[in-house]
């Protein structure tokens, strides 16, 4: 078995080795993605995300970087330190016992966080749901089955419905002045009662509408007469990663209506909206995911527009004891 040897990031040059890795991934777990320096950067720029204790890798006997593992934490805990585990390791170092050690380094890192914070703690990890080994490494290390979501497509060929908003809303775009912490508040109002809540802040807002690859006409937000922001649908489009698949694809991210101002039919005109947006960009297919227990019927919005399921997401969580 070749001598492997856990490391800490040491900064900007890991960075090509973790993307070329992640790549490399990439050609024998074909899940359709795509790596850039450009969109590391900007993850690990994040707010509140330190990668030199968030971020751990593994490299070989002659160096080569054979292991990368993230770890998620919210900026704003609510009422446990929970974190989300994002691992590749490269084909030929594969089951040689770096998948476990990942794994424990996540624990050890979240569990410090619960004891720096005086909360319960919590590890989540996910993958799709025919990765088959990756679900049998998970349930092996005492994880179990928490949600189920689904990544699903439509093509922006096919007809897109004039979007039909009611009395007295206004839609504008972050090409105007928005107001930040009205968004922020409106974001927080709609998930709230959402699983695995955690409070958006406006630096957080700050760093997406920093990312070189944002378009301001593609964050929409419906206000209603009183003044109050109240649905929106913030979609993207990652140029590089379509440059690289020779595809035209671009993300619905983040759709929703705050409470208060929900079955006014604000949040199929948002998203009808968002797809004529992606459309007049050059897509040709618009990509978004949800909750198959979203409790706003969210799945049944989305197929009544067209979106069909691609893949789905399986999660599982672990409580990480003190």
């Amino acid at each position: 078995m070749a001598t492997l040897t856990m490391r800490p990031y040491q900064g900007e040059s890991d960075q090509h080795p973790i993307v070329d890795l992640l790549n490399i991934c990439e050609t024998i777990d074909c899940e359709d993605s795509y790596y850039s320096l450009i969109g590391l950067q900007q993850e690990f720029t994040s707010p509140g995300f330190d990668p030199t204790r968030d971020v751990c890798l593994w490299q070989d006997a002659n160096g080569q970087l054979v292991g990368f593992a993230q770890l998620w934490i919210p900026t704003e805990l609510v009422d446990e330190a929970d974190g989300h585990l994002w691992f590749r390791v490269h084909p030929n170092a594969r089951n040689q016992g770096i998948e476990p050690e990942i794994i424990h380094w996540a624990e050890s890192r979240i569990r410090q966080v619960g004891r720096t914070k005086a909360l319960p703690a919590k590890l989540a990890v996910s993958c799709r749901d025919y990765q088959i080994e990756r679900i049998a490494l998970f349930e092996r290390q005492g994880f179990t089955y928490d949600r189920c979501f689904l990544r699903m497509a439509r093509s922006l060929s096919a007809p897109i419905p004039a979007p039909q908003f009611p009395d007295g809303f206004t839609l504008v775009d972050a090409t105007s002045e928005f107001d930040d912490q009205a968004s922020v508040e409106m974001y927080n109002q709609t998930f709230i009662d959402h699983w695995n809540f955690h409070p958006l802040t406006v630096e957080e807002i700050h760093h997406f509408t920093s990312d070189p690859l944002y378009r301001p006409e593609l964050d929409l937000v419906a206000i209603a007469p009183d003044g109050t922001y109240a649905s929106f649908c913030f979609c993207y489009i990652d140029y590089e990663e379509n440059r690289h698949k020779g595809k035209n694809e671009g993300w619905v991210s983040r759709l929703g209506t705050r409470r208060g101002f929900r079955r006014l039919g604000l949040g199929r005109a948002m998203l009808l909206v968002g797809l004529h947006r992606l459309k007049t960009a050059g897509m040709e297919t618009a990509l978004l995911g949800v909750d198959t227990r979203n409790p706003n019927q969210a799945y049944d919005l989305y197929e009544s527009i067209g979106f069909c399921k691609r893949f789905a997401n399986f999660y599982y969580a672990k409580p990480i004891s003190g």
